[in-house]
């Protein structure tokens, strides 16, 4: 298992370089800039931007350099300590012997075209803790709704609980988001005012802008663990158990249920990364200041370095999802060796 872990480390790392290169061409290669706007900028001043921004170099030069502030580590000083749960993992403070508040930055995804004050590194301490929180509460939503529906559902097999169930799904799957977060939002916040409309903080905002994400993931879910739950009732060895007497509930609790878990946890990472890094309907629709309103506003705005640095961080969260989820298989099917 150790082998496997640190293989995947490994090509995570390839992995990470081979998309940067990707994007980094295709970004460049797209007609534009960053500053080429509806009202046009003096040609002086688009000048001065692209001489500051290193935008006058040939794109393999402008690769190096980006690439060369995300890897080689440099000490800063004077500036304030670690203050957010991004900033630790980015910077490490320094012993008082090198300097006034001297620390060591070891991953810099560079500035903002659009904001003077605030680099990709402030974006991320200041917005990607709140689409975390959004997107962790909605995975735990998806997962609270979408195992005992798919469970009720395999178990009540061609009955109206399953048909109940399978509708609530379809439901799920079929309508957007973007439906699903104003219907929502007008009828708990607008008519019964059990809610805010909009905004973050307290923990009654993050209620209808979670469950709107996770309902469509509850679905996905409950039609992925009926289809492998009724798949692993008919094994030989569930026949088994039944035959030696073994109550039913032990029997789909005990044996049953831990094995029909693996589709379900298969898609646990793909679904974590793309909701903990933020979603721009629901971050727009409530008011959150997310990071996928960010990420949306840089696309159209081609901001390149926020795109890079989020399209890096959503990649990296991927791929460490997926190696959990793979250690996962380990403990929920000990048959599954990694050589």
């Amino acid at each position: 298992m150790a082998a496997f872990v640190i293989r995947r480390i490994l090509w995570m790392f390839l992995v990470l370089l081979a998309l940067s290169i990707i994007v980094f061409t295709l970004m460049h290669a797209v007609p534009g800039g960053p500053f080429d706007q509806e009202k046009p900028l003096p040609e002086k001043t688009k000048e001065i931007l692209a001489e500051k921004y290193n935008l006058n170099a040939s794109v393999p030069e402008q690769y190096l350099s980006y690439m060369s502030d995300i890897l080689v580590p440099r000490i800063t000083y004077g500036k304030q300590p670690p203050s957010a749960a991004f900033d630790y993992l980015v910077t490490i403070p320094l012993p008082a012997m090198f300097g006034d508040q001297a620390t060591i930055r070891w991953v810099n995804f560079g500035p903002t075209y659009k904001s003077r004050s605030r680099s990709v590194n402030d974006i991320f301490r200041d917005n990607l803790p709140i689409s975390f929180q959004l997107g962790a509460f909605a995975v735990a939503i998806a997962l609270a709704i979408g195992i005992p529906l798919g469970i009720i559902s395999a178990l009540k097999r061609n009955t109206v609980y399953d048909y109940m169930g399978m509708g609530v799904a379809v439901l799920g799957v079929s309508v957007p988001v973007i439906i699903t977060a104003p219907v929502l939002q007008y009828i708990f916040a607008v008519q019964f005012k059990v809610v805010p409309v909009s905004g973050w903080g307290a923990p009654n905002q993050m209620i209808l802008p979670a469950f709107a994400l996770g309902f469509a993931s509850s679905a996905l879910i409950a039609r992925l663990t009926r289809a492998s739950l009724l798949q692993v009732l008919f094994e030989d060895y569930i026949r088994t158990a039944r035959a030696k007497g073994l109550a039913e509930r032990r029997v789909v609790i005990m044996h049953a249920l831990k094995n029909s878990m693996i589709p379900v946890v298969t898609v646990l990472g793909p679904l974590f990364a793309a909701l903990v890094t933020g979603t721009f309907v629901v971050e727009t629709i409530f008011g959150i200041p997310g990071l996928g309103k960010f990420f949306v506003t840089s696309v159209t705005g081609r901001d390149y370095p926020v795109i890079m640095g989020t399209l890096l961080l959503y990649a990296f969260i991927l791929i460490l999802a997926n190696l959990m989820v793979d250690v996962m298989y380990a403990w929920l099917d000990p048959r599954i060796r990694f050589d």
